[in-house]
């Protein structure tokens, strides 16, 4: 019995740990894979993932009077909202910068609102993106390229343009994510096509 105390006493911390990570973990998968359905919708509706250009298209179907902008991902992802989400939960998630959960409410500049967003959203380069290039993106710090390797045990969650999720690790020093050998920004990536990525980020205040 004392043993099995020990080994109990021993082992709670790392439990506790996992649970931490898990928990936060889980919600920005089930969230990030709702954005990656509306992408889809959005993309049947209007022939494109969001940009710049489809701001006015959204304001004409839809008659919205969300602000819709481009400067950060909340802008982009009212675009979703106004068209086929209806719904502000999806786009939060537990980060350092997410500090203030959706409620919900759809007027103007309200949608979304700075702290109740937790991913990152990069503009597609073309109509019709490389599969893997990646669109939604957490923990990406806002205003850099480097991720928080404390928010989900030093993972990285980014949805690619086929619909796929890939799972990274975060380098703990540097907060870099690398795949194919390299940083996952460095335009020599394949699937930016030599292009520097338009990262819209989080707005935090």
């Amino acid at each position: 019995m004392t043993s099995l105390c020990l080994l109990a006493a021993l082992f709670s911390p790392l439990w506790m740990r996992r649970g931490k990570i898990a928990a936060p973990r889980t919600e920005a998968f089930n969230g990030i894979r709702l954005i990656g359905q509306a992408l889809e919708d959005f993309k049947l509706e209007y022939g494109k993932l969001p940009d710049d250009s489809t701001i006015a298209m959204v304001r004409e179907k839809t008659r919205t009077d969300l602000e819709l902008g481009n400067r950060s991902s909340n802008a982009i992802f009212r675009q979703l909202i106004a068209s086929v989400t209806k719904s502000e939960r999806p786009f939060w998630c537990p980060t350092a910068w997410s500090k203030k959960k959706p409620d919900e409410v759809f007027t103007g500049s309200m949608a979304l609102a700075p702290g109740e967003v937790g991913f990152a959203y990069v503009v597609p380069i073309s109509p019709i993106p490389d599969p893997n290039i990646p669109l939604v993106l957490t923990p990406l710090i806002p205003g850099t390229t480097r991720f928080d390797p404390k928010t989900y045990g030093e993972k990285a969650i980014i949805l690619c343009a086929d619909g796929s999720t890939m799972v990274p690790n975060i380098q703990p020093d540097s907060g870099e994510v690398w795949v194919n050998g390299k940083n996952i920004f460095d335009p020599s990536q394949p699937f930016w096509k030599g292009q520097k990525p338009d990262i819209r980020w989080a707005e935090t205040k």
